[in-house]
């Protein structure tokens, strides 16, 4: 019995690992490339001027193709602040980049489906929308704390030929896959655990379809979790096929992506108190919207 199960886990460990790396690398070198013809200022300029629901619109549309990190995120969110950028397009960004990049939205097509591709992206899309403008609104702007932008400046001109872009692309794409393996693989390992040796009855009795708080309790577990959702996805896979709930994985997913314990230690740095309780709020709302939309939606 053992060793069935230590052999279905790494049959399961092998697939999603030679899966995740064929799909990262690819999706991530495609990400590069629409970085060469996308850079910070260009958003800056893109979003400058707009009135606050095309600005909204536009803001989580470029946080959807960047898939920035919180440590980058942050100080471009400080930079468009400060070049004048409504304060609703810029909280749209900064909710759309950690959850919408064509990273996360690929693994979740071909791991867990294009319908729950297509409702993730549309939820956490029109959510990050709708909650820029309700923050713009209820005057929340004014919970920004004075900080100076510090950017790093490079004298030299990169070259802006197109075999300069590819290589650049590759470059990071390859770089990226280096930084975030670690993560892939553990994704990977516990999922393949999970999927070998945790009996389907208890998964499915304490977070199946059947348990109605399955999917808030799930987005609590989220919020404080740092996993990055790249490592989240294969565990949700192996998740679901022991009987989790569709619903409550994208709880969890949307929750550890969207507001995990480092990025809400850098936000502290430059929001104020009612700003960063906001954030949090609204983080978990969105998975928790999510996850009974999937549940009701996808059968």
């Amino acid at each position: 019995m053992f060793w069935d199960n230590l052999t279905l886990a790494a049959r399961f460990f092998i697939e999603i690992a030679v899966e995740l790396t064929v799909l990262f690398i690819g999706i991530t070198f495609l990400v590069g490339l629409i970085q060469e013809y996308l850079p910070e200022e260009t958003i800056k300029k893109a979003l400058g001027g707009r009135n606050k629901v095309a600005g909204s619109i536009l803001g989580a549309g470029f946080g959807a193709l960047t898939p920035f990190c919180s440590c980058s995120t942050i100080p471009l969110l400080l930079g468009m602040l400060k070049a004048g950028v409504p304060f609703a397009a810029a909280m749209a960004f900064l909710f759309s980049s950690p959850l919408l990049n064509p990273v996360i939205i690929s693994l979740f097509i071909i791991l867990l489906g294009w319908k729950i591709a297509a409702i993730y992206f549309a939820v956490t899309f029109t959510s990050t929308v709708v909650i820029g403008l309700l923050l713009d609104g209820a005057g929340f702007s004014s919970q920004i704390k004075p900080v100076a932008v510090v950017r790093n400046k490079c004298d030299c001109q990169q070259a802006t030929d197109s075999k300069s872009r590819i290589q650049r692309s590759a470059v990071f794409a390859f770089s990226l896959f280096r930084q975030l393996v670690p993560y892939l693989l553990l994704g990977a390992g516990i999922g393949a655990f999970i999927h070998g040796f945790v009996p389907t009855e208890i998964i499915s009795s304490l977070a199946g379809p059947g348990n109605p708080l399955a999917v808030p309790v799930a987005a609590i577990i989220g919020v404080p979790l740092y996993i990055r959702a790249e490592t989240m996805i294969p565990i949700g896979l192996a998740l679901i096929k022991k009987g989790m709930s569709l619903g409550a994985v994208l709880a969890l997913v949307i929750g550890g992506a969207g507001a995990s314990i480092p990025e809400l230690t850098l936000l502290s740095s430059i929001f104020k108190k009612r700003l960063l309780a906001a954030f949090v709020v609204t983080v978990f709302s969105i998975a928790v919207i999510a996850g009974y939309l999937a549940n009701l939606l996808v059968l």
